[in-house]
């Protein structure tokens, strides 16, 4: 008989019991029938009574880090509590796909140190979230850049879906270090090489530093799209309202720790003399938008439609749309109730990740401006009318 494959399950949460108990659900589903065992940890970041006593009932050890350590804290007491040689980190707010935690094992059993999943923003499997953004001194300038010049904006989009389309059309597992920490898999091994997790970012980058750290060992990770997960993005920092102010503590910290005090202070010095100002990349009016949705069919296929939450368009969600399926795109009615309050971007571009048009989306009354066809380099070329 063969022997069966130990895995720690290191799920960390904080004041999000239900969504915790929903990713147990659906990792036990994923389990159900497999040669993988599970050793659980639920990683207890801060909870209120009834929040304990729900997980509790769910049968599988419970941590309590009696303060807020954040993710990398919640890891870390996650790993130097077990003994398993491959190892699963998570977010509460992710719910693996059947075959999921299979892919992911399989890909450490054939030689990967670390192993990310397929994700997508909703369970209907239309929109694919980004992989982690490119990160470098290019990459950082780029992104400066965009925020303040239309035509910046237009190629920061385009290296951006070149990136992003790279991993969503894998067909097989994809060398790379943009994972995320969401979802990750690695294997003891690394982790003993690597170390651990960076304590010093209190929300965000720190798989990301942890990525880099590998790779600048020797060391592969890759992308996995026979893995799948559904990851209801932000969710989890949603319950705390210094997320937005501890990623750009983050931020700071990672840039100088990988790109050097000189350029750090740099890009700060030319953030305080030219401050960002939003591209006006949509016109001023708005027309409705209904159960019908948008009309598409006047433009060629292939299309993709992105949502982005950043006014420059990226990084971007995407759906690839089939014209020949139907004329018109709707969101998926999962979404509708979980966008973020702000207008979101809505870009419409080809299959060499061109501009085409471009649309802000109001999520409060589901109405979006009229849009814009764009030329390549991002500028208005005329209006085009949406029946």
């Amino acid at each position: 008989m063969p022997t069966a494959t130990r895995l720690a399950v290191i799920l960390v949460h904080y004041h999000t019991p239900e969504l915790a108990a929903s990713a147990v659900a659906a990792l036990r589903r994923d389990l159900d029938g497999t040669d993988v065992e599970a050793e659980w940890l639920l990683i207890d970041n801060g909870s209120d009574a009834p929040g304990r006593e729900l997980l509790r009932g769910l049968g599988i050890p419970l941590l309590d880090a009696g303060r807020n350590l954040g993710y990398a804290g919640g890891v870390n007491l996650g790993v130097a509590s077990t003994s398993a040689e491959l190892i699963l980190v998570m977010n509460p707010d992710v719910f693996v796909l059947p075959g999921c935690v299979s892919g992911l094992v399989d890909c450490l059993q054939r030689g990967a140190a670390a192993a990310g999943p397929r994700f997508y923003w909703d369970g209907g499997r239309r929109f694919l979230l980004p992989p982690a953004e490119r990160r470098s001194r290019r990459d950082e300038l780029l992104a400066w850049l965009a925020g303040r010049s239309p035509r910046w904006a237009a190629r920061a989009r385009r290296r951006s879906r070149q990136h992003a389309r790279r991993h969503w059309q894998a067909e097989a597992p994809l060398p790379s270090c943009a994972l995320s920490g969401g979802l990750l898999a690695f294997t003891r091994a690394a982790w003993d090489r690597v170390g651990r997790f960076d304590e010093g970012f209190p929300l965000y980058f720190e798989e990301t530093d942890w990525l880099l750290r590998l790779r600048r060992r020797g060391l592969a990770a890759y992308y996995q799209p026979a893995a799948e997960a559904v990851h209801l993005h932000g969710c989890s920092a949603a319950v705390e309202p210094r997320s937005r102010q501890w990623f750009e503590l983050s931020a700071r910290r990672f840039r100088r720790l990988h790109y050097g005090v000189w350029f750090a202070a740099a890009l700060e010095l030319l953030d305080r003399s030219l401050p960002r100002r939003a591209p006006p990349l949509f016109p001023k009016s708005a027309g409705a938008f209904g159960p019908e949705g948008l009309d598409l069919s006047t433009w060629p296929p292939p299309l993709w439609v992105e949502l982005s939450p950043n006014p420059t368009g990226f990084p971007a969600a995407a759906e690839r749309f089939d014209v020949t399926a139907g004329r018109r795109w709707q969101l998926a009615p999962e979404l509708s109730s979980r966008l973020p309050a702000a207008p979101l971007a809505l870009w419409l571009s080809d299959g060499a990740g061109r501009d085409l048009a471009s649309w802000a989306l109001q999520p409060a009354s589901l109405a979006v401006s009229e849009p814009s066809e764009l030329s390549e380099h991002g500028s208005a070329v005329r209006g085009r009318g949406c029946a």
